[in-house]
């Protein structure tokens, strides 16, 4: 598959560690979605990030709080070792493949690259490239949505992870049935919240967010083009420093 426009953005990692996001002030998807299918974590944890990421998502919280009291950011995912970007990535076409009725022994090149299209709309290519990670793997892109006071999950209009154009973040920007509104005007609310703390938004999903990767500085480039800005988060390194959970 071709490269993602983003991935002309040049890097210099700053070599940050991964910390955990603190399970006490976020909602937390549990079990983790990617692990209960069986994705291969290791002994590496989902819910890190780079520390500057994590900073930004505090601010973004408190943010919400200012607006909702009692709400909640509500993490799915975070970092995702390219293992997993993989594993995720075949699990996707495989789903493809049974909700369209086609057998996967049996696909001609042209259906197989419709559908793996389709995928890499929405997955980043697990490459190991050092000039090109996908974003997750960089631990600066995390997938999220909102919890109300009761700690519900709110309704988006879409399902995380969700295949469609309805995944698209102004899907229902021009709807005049006011439940659809409410979606758009949810989802305009993370935006605000997550925008404010220095976070940009994939152009595709409503959901992912990313602070400091290739993905982020190329969106920033769309506002205020900067030929000689570089992303500060590349693929981690596993020589840095990984901080633990406290029990």
């Amino acid at each position: 598959m071709p490269k993602k426009p983003y991935h002309q953005i040049a890097i210099v990692d700053c070599q940050e560690p991964l910390v955990p996001i603190p399970p006490d002030l976020f909602a937390v998807e549990s079990p983790h979605p990617y692990q209960k299918l069986g994705a291969p974590y290791g002994d590496k944890s989902p819910f890190f990030l780079r520390r500057g990421v994590v900073n930004s998502l505090i601010t973004a919280q408190n943010y919400l709080q200012q607006y909702y009291p009692g709400w909640h950011l509500k993490i799915f995912d975070a970092y995702r070792p390219i293992e997993v970007q993989q594993f995720m990535v075949d699990y996707t076409f495989s789903e493809v493949v049974r909700t369209e009725g086609l057998n996967s022994e049996r696909l001609t090149a042209r259906q197989r690259q419709i559908i793996l299209e389709k995928v890499y709309r929405f997955w980043a290519v697990p490459s190991s490239d050092p000039k090109s990670p996908p974003p997750h793997s960089t631990g600066s892109a995390v997938d999220l949505t909102l919890a109300d006071e009761t700690d519900q999950t709110v309704d988006m209009g879409s399902e995380i992870d969700e295949i469609s154009e309805r995944s698209h973040p102004d899907f229902f920007a021009n709807s005049t049935d006011p439940v659809k509104q409410q979606y758009n005007e949810r989802r305009q609310l993370l935006l605000m919240v997550m925008t404010k703390a220095g976070f940009e938004r994939h152009p595709y999903e409503w959901w992912h967010f990313s602070l400091g990767d290739q993905m982020w500085v190329w969106l920033q480039n769309q506002q205020n083009h900067d030929a000689r800005a570089v992303a500060r988060y590349g693929t981690v390194n596993p020589r840095i420093k990984t901080d633990k959970f406290n029990d």
